[in-house]
């Protein structure tokens, strides 16, 4: 048990640094068109953060209610077709994060973001540090995925 909390650990630690990589799918961020790149910062005391270029959103930890992680999965059918049929044994796997909070005007709002594969299980622990909530998995795939 102190070996995995020591690997959560460094990972929350190596993640800090000038956090993770992910994309805003969508949500109702005012601003932020779909597909913009950024970085999550979730190892602050105070606020969860997502920079992209000019744009910041900032939630305090004590507004996130709902912490959801999911894949999507897809065989690689056209690189079958084009350059080998092992391909078809590879997936393609997407890592999406759902950051539920209330606003200053106490309505409700979510965030959707494709987190790099190299940085969701940092992401994931330091959500769930900071904010006290535990990340609902959309599936048993998902819940394999985000454990490790």
């Amino acid at each position: 048990m102190r070996l995995v909390a020591a690997v959560c650990l460094a990972a929350a630690l190596a993640f800090a640094g000038d956090g993770g990589r992910a994309d805003y799918v969508g949500g109702t961020l005012p601003g932020i068109p779909s597909g913009t790149g950024g970085r999550i910062h979730a190892t602050d005391d105070v606020q969860f953060r997502f920079e992209a270029g000019r744009n910041s959103v900032r939630i305090p930890w004590g507004r996130v209610n709902l912490l959801e992680y999911g894949l999507q999965v897809n065989r690689r059918y056209a690189m079958a077709v084009l350059v080998s049929p092992m391909f078809l044994l590879s997936k393609s796997r997407r890592h999406f994060v759902t950051v539920g909070y209330t606003d200053d005007n106490g309505k409700q709002q979510a965030m959707v973001v494709q987190v790099d594969k190299n940085d969701v299980r940092a992401v994931l622990v330091a959500l769930e540090a900071r904010s006290g909530q535990r990340v609902q998995f959309q599936d048993q795939e998902a819940r394999k995925a985000g454990k490790g």
